[in-house]
């Protein structure tokens, strides 16, 4: 009522506010997740996204009869950024924010990408994964061999090779296609980004014939400042977009400059001056390195590094992503080692899985219940084992506890995109990590 009411005094007033507007001016305020202490306000003009916009559809890889599920909160940057690409590009986007809608939405909408976070690609991958070794005896037999074919031909098609197409073939008539229809059966792509993809959830989708494109960025860079190649692709590797510049700082950090990078915090001068270095670049935060093609790969966030008591480092977000691909009864894992002699785990479990796991079982399919049973620990420590097998001895989980629920956003202990918020996990489960030391 009151804009019409303006509008009938000033109908101008619409055009006169767009043609004083800048590439200069502040176009959005969004705070930080948080994630590794308090929020900060990152101030993104205009230019931010419209060259978001165009560097993403010069990478080629959406298209004007394209059907975008779009579910990532539009306050986030990862789901702005998809609607900046959605003007400069044109396709439809069908927007649903209901995280538990996403499967439902997948059959209805019918989608060719959907972008996501690594929780959503691990929750699609537990789900089949739990639902064929329900099934058991020769199904089961078959979805694995289907895996391994698809994995064995995907990495020849990647090393630039011609494989034989007949057994995935095979395996796309016997296994692939149904996996695609749960999907809506029209997926060319999924994008990745906010937080690491395990290589393993990354490699059986790609086995599957939907490969996850990843992404690299933060808030403070207008969310997307690298993403994978189809035609280069490598599992945690991405290239910078056109116009980003990436190098990596003497001591491993990755620095960003271009069209994409804030211009600061919000009323915090002294923040801006800690990350805003000489020249225009830009301070992640994150540690990674770059291939002899100029791909990128993150090995850790510089802030989530830890050091035991012992001195050695360990980056937690490796482990976990690692063990979220190995354990399919897993939701969320959280190290925890700074400044102790031996590295433990808080560890919760997928609702949904867990009632799978627990119906083969015969055990009790309440939460508590079944997260405290003697075979979901057997379970969960078996996944634990496989892990640890391949880390170094002072990263090795010594100790885990299974939480009987698992973590919201409605509690504190998830972002808005997943991402899990250690500082305020270590804080409020304080009690239940010392006892582990005792």
């Amino acid at each position: 009522a009151l804009g019409r009411k303006h509008l009938a005094g000033s109908p101008d007033a619409v055009t006169a506010a767009v043609d004083a507007t800048g590439p200069d001016d502040l176009a959005t305020l969004i705070y930080t997740s948080g994630t590794t202490g308090r929020p900060k306000g990152v101030e993104l003009p205009h230019r931010c996204w419209t060259y978001e916009g165009m560097a993403i559809e010069s990478v080629g890889i959406l298209r004007t009869d394209d059907v975008q599920l779009l579910w990532l909160p539009l306050a986030h940057s990862f789901g702005k950024v998809l609607t900046s690409a959605q003007l400069q590009v044109g396709f439809l986007t069908a927007v649903d924010g209901r995280v538990d809608k996403i499967a439902s939405n997948l059959l209805e909408i019918r989608p060719t990408f959907m972008a996501g976070v690594p929780r959503v690609f691990e929750k699609i991958y537990g789900g089949v994964a739990a639902h064929a070794t329900a099934e058991g005896g020769l199904k089961a037999k078959i979805f694995e061999w289907a895996f391994v074919v698809g994995k064995r031909y995907q990495a020849e098609v990647m090393a630039g090779r011609k494989p034989s197409g007949i057994k995935q073939a095979l395996a796309e008539r016997l296994v692939f296609s149904t996996i695609k229809e749960r999907m809506g059966g029209r997926i060319r792509y999924f994008l990745s980004g906010s937080a690491a993809l395990a290589p393993e959830i990354a490699e059986w989708f790609n086995a599957a014939g939907m490969p996850i494109l990843e992404g690299y960025g933060l808030t403070e860079t207008s969310a997307a400042s690298c993403v994978g190649r189809p035609e280069r692709l490598r599992f945690g590797a991405f290239e910078p977009l056109a116009g980003t510049e990436v190098r990596i700082a003497d001591d491993g950090e990755i620095l960003v400059r271009g069209p994409g990078v804030m211009r600061g915090y919000r009323n915090l001068p002294e923040h801006t001056a800690e990350v805003m270095l000489a020249d225009g670049w830009f301070a992640t935060g994150d540690v990674g390195e770059i291939d002899d093609l100029g791909r990128i790969r993150i090995t850790d966030r510089k802030k989530d590094m830890a050091k035991t008591s012992g001195g050695k480092y360990i980056a937690p977000s490796a482990i976990e992503s690692e063990f979220k691909a190995l354990c399919p009864l897993a939701s969320n894992m959280v190290v925890h080692v700074e400044g102790r002699n031996f590295a433990s785990a808080l560890i919760t479990l997928d609702p949904d899985a867990l009632t799978k796991f627990a119906v083969a079982a015969g055990i009790p399919t309440d939460f508590a219940s079944a997260a405290s049973s003697v075979e979901v620990r057997a379970s969960v420590q078996s996944a634990v084992d496989v892990l640890n097998a391949g880390l170094n001895r002072w990263e090795a989980i010594k100790k885990f506890a299974i939480l009987d629920h698992d973590f919201t956003i409605e509690g504190g202990e998830l972002t808005p995109s997943l991402k899990v918020k250690r500082s305020v996990i270590e804080t409020q489960y304080a009690d239940l990590l010392n006892s582990m030391y005792r």
